[in-house]
């Protein structure tokens, strides 16, 4: 016989809530675009077309008086699409959320307001410990924009660059082969009876993929090297041809380098230092008129004798060879890439409404919270955090201790 069970009077059964999820309240921003004045930046984050879209989702945006002009965008463009002007740099920075297509600059520190949401690029190179130590001052979200990951885990701000920098630069070295730049007065593709110019392009990433395509789409014979297999193999899958691939053995390189006539540099860096695999003696045994595009050259170039060159005064000769070393090349081509950038920072923006606000956008999406490196005054990228000797905080753990 089973034994019955014992209710005590004091017991009592309650229902259990059910947990719902809450829906955010959407939230209109406020939202500034200054003008760029440092890094040769010509590009705008956001296009008349993307602002178009943000104030008939019912945010205001506020943009510098000709901060669009190096994109040929320009004031009326933004007012006709309902964006007010600005005549007054302070006045941008009493938005909510800053948007730029280049990096803090220390005059722009003393112009921030507390507790703003900040979205631009980073160039580690010129951070400065005092900028990030006022930064977390004023309690600031940063964003990195190059670190934005979307759902499919890529980064797409890098990828639109890295491919319109590799297909430049093989339009860069076409017009540096000619004679009007006091080139060799080579045409890259050559035609019927003549050999094409020969291309060595060193890196098979995104950057070195973009620069074979466009270089064989101009006809130019094209060989690539690169350290890793699955590259190589992912770039010649990719542009749907079998070309000359190697990795990067010195000799054969500088075999390669004797008799070519445009060398792209589209390394990788390692550790934020793009390595030096192209030495002075190699570049000394070129060919007299040929033609260096070193991309490589934002983080160091892979061109021992690479120094950086401005777009007023983009190339040097060194052994009769010509180098070009413009960092943001991008930059040349604005109106394209601010388009790209636009593409992706819009859709985020309007997230960040629907959501009510960033600091919930950070907390839903995986691909903005990888982009976060300064959060309400913590540190919350490991690589800035030790080359700055910050106290590093997981963001992950911060936001769990807020929720």
């Amino acid at each position: 016989m089973s034994k019955r069970p014992i209710i005590s009077p004091s017991f009592s059964y309650i229902p259990l809530e059910e947990t719902l999820e809450i829906i955010p309240k959407r939230k209109q921003l406020f939202i500034g675009i200054p003008k760029e004045t440092t890094f040769q930046e010509n590009r705008i984050p956001l296009t008349p077309e993307a602002v178009s879209v943000l104030v008939s989702n019912g945010h205001e945006v506020a943009v510098e008086h000709n901060a669009g002009e190096g994109s040929f965008y320009f004031d009326s463009d933004y007012s006709e699409v309902g964006a007010r002007i600005v005549y007054d740099k302070a006045d941008i920075y009493k938005a909510s959320t800053i948007i730029k297509s280049a990096p803090i600059v220390e005059d722009e520190l003393v112009l921030l307001q507390p507790n703003q949401v900040i979205i631009s690029p980073i160039h580690l190179p010129m951070m400065k410990a005092e900028m990030i130590s006022q930064l977390m001052s004023k309690k600031i979200i940063a964003i990195a924009f190059e670190s934005i990951k979307d759902d499919a885990g890529t980064y797409p701000i890098v990828r639109s660059m890295s491919e319109i920098a590799g297909s430049s630069s093989i339009l860069i070295a076409a017009q540096y082969l000619s004679n009007v730049q006091h080139g060799k007065g080579i045409l890259l593709g050559g035609i019927a009876g003549v050999p094409p110019a020969k291309v060595l392009i060193i890196g098979a990433g995104i950057v070195g993929e973009s620069a074979a395509r466009a270089a064989l789409g101009l006809g130019a014979q094209v060989k690539v090297f690169d350290n890793s297999i699955y590259r190589l193999m992912r770039l010649q899958n990719n542009i749907h041809t079998r070309c000359f691939t190697s990795v990067l053995d010195p000799i054969v390189l500088a075999e390669e380098l004797s008799s070519a006539d445009v060398a792209v540099g589209a390394l990788k860096p390692s550790n934020g230092i793009t390595p030096v695999v192209v030495t002075e003696e190699m570049v000394s045994s070129m060919k007299a008129g040929s033609v260096i595009v070193d991309v490589s050259i934002d983080r160091g170039g892979c061109f021992e004798t690479s120094k950086i060159t401005t777009h007023e005064n983009p190339t040097f000769k060194r052994y009769d060879v010509i180098h070009y070393c413009v960092p943001n090349i991008p930059s040349s081509v604005a109106r394209t890439a601010s388009r790209a950038i636009s593409n992706v920072l819009m859709p985020i923006v309007i997230q960040t409404g629907e959501s009510g606000g960033m600091e919930n956008l950070i907390i839903s999406k995986q691909g903005i919270r990888n982009g976060v490196y300064l959060y309400k005054g913590c540190v919350t990228n490991a690589p800035i955090a030790k080359r700055f000797n910050f106290k590093y905080t997981d963001l992950d753990l911060l936001l769990a201790s807020h929720s």
